[in-house]
């Protein structure tokens, strides 16, 4: 096979179905994949979660992950934010003329690993093969499919006997991209937080905790999260500034550079909505797979629609969506 993609790997012929074979069936191989046709033939028993994205990154590699990993991830993450185990996904990849064969079977070799962590499969694909220069070496598009396993969970139903809970500590992706963009090189471990949610949403659901909403972080941070779910439920969300978890790492790039934490990308942290007398169980939960897990807010009816920071010397202010380009090309 020749060592960079040429546009002739996307017309549809031999040059195409070695691409495929040698590349993506190579991973992805299983029964419903093989049949080759036009569209997959799915069983499902339950109700289903449904959601697809798109996936740009630059640069495509980074520490923690690369775009084949974030692609599944993002995805698989959607789904089980709707208390839905994945079960199917489909793959679009959009590829430049002249990119690496090698650093795209690097690519699909990483997707292959989350899907494994997920126990899910891709049932149906497309792949494409742009002109030099018309896209930025590569797009990838899933959309997955899910059981749902926790029906009623919804962020337009959040109310004031909840607590806010986030999982980990926040805007390790967001500051990992910058870094590598920008070829910082910093004397620490800073690294994506990329990772499948599923495994801790699964636990979650199996130790009878009894859920509201949950919602993965990714563009816009937290802020957006919590600004979303004020406006989706008509209430107001109060963030005692202190317990906001920021890595030593991410807090220095932040100061550095103008950042606010809360406000940058993450690709393996969410947000949980939990009832107040479930909360504590929920982040007993939490901590088994990240010791950085808090209990960040109380709900409230002070302010509907608005996120409010409590600071430790007794005031207050918004925390308001992000606005503006603060880092482009995160996910």
């Amino acid at each position: 096979m020749q060592k960079n993609i040429t546009l002739s790997m996307g017309n549809g012929g031999e040059e195409n179905n070695e691409l495929i074979t040698n590349i993506f069936y190579k991973y992805f191989k299983n029964d419903i994949l093989s049949k080759s046709e036009d569209a997959a033939v799915l069983k499902v028993e339950q109700n289903i979660a449904y959601s697809t994205d798109s996936f740009t990154v630059s640069p495509l590699f980074f520490n923690g992950a690369d775009i084949g990993k974030l692609a599944v991830c993002g995805t698989c993450n959607d789904l089980a934010m709707m208390g839905a185990k994945p079960k199917y996904l489909t793959v679009g990849v959009i590829i430049e003329e002249g990119f690496s064969t090698r650093d795209l079977e690097k690519i699909v070799r990483s997707m292959k690993k989350e899907l494994e962590t997920n126990e899910v499969i891709i049932v149906s694909g497309d792949t494409k093969v742009m002109p030099k220069g018309t896209i930025d070496k590569i797009i990838i598009n899933t959309s997955g499919i899910g059981e749902i396993q926790y029906e009623g969970i919804s962020s337009n139903n959040i109310t004031s006997e909840d607590l806010i809970l986030v999982s980990r500590d926040i805007g390790a992706h967001g500051a990992t991209i910058f870094c590598a963009r920008e070829g910082i090189e910093l004397e620490s471990e800073l690294k994506s937080d990329c990772a499948s949610l599923y495994p801790i949403v699964q636990e979650l659901i199996n130790s009878g905790v009894k859920i509201t909403a949950l919602r993965d972080a990714t563009r816009g941070g937290v802020s957006a999260v919590l600004n979303e779910w004020a406006k989706q439920s008509n209430i107001c969300i109060e963030v005692d500034e202190d317990k906001i978890p920021v890595s030593q790492e991410v807090q220095g790039i932040c100061e550095m550079l103008g950042f606010e934490a809360t406000a940058l990308a993450n690709e393996g942290t969410f947000c949980l909505a939990i009832p107040e007398d479930n909360a504590n169980k929920a982040l007993d939960i939490l901590k088994k797979f990240n010791d950085n897990a808090v209990i960040l807010a109380k709900v409230t009816n002070s302010h509907n629609k608005k996120v409010i920071l409590n600071s430790s010397y007794g005031t207050q202010r918004f925390l308001d969506t992000p606005s503006g380009e603060l880092l482009p090309r995160i996910c």
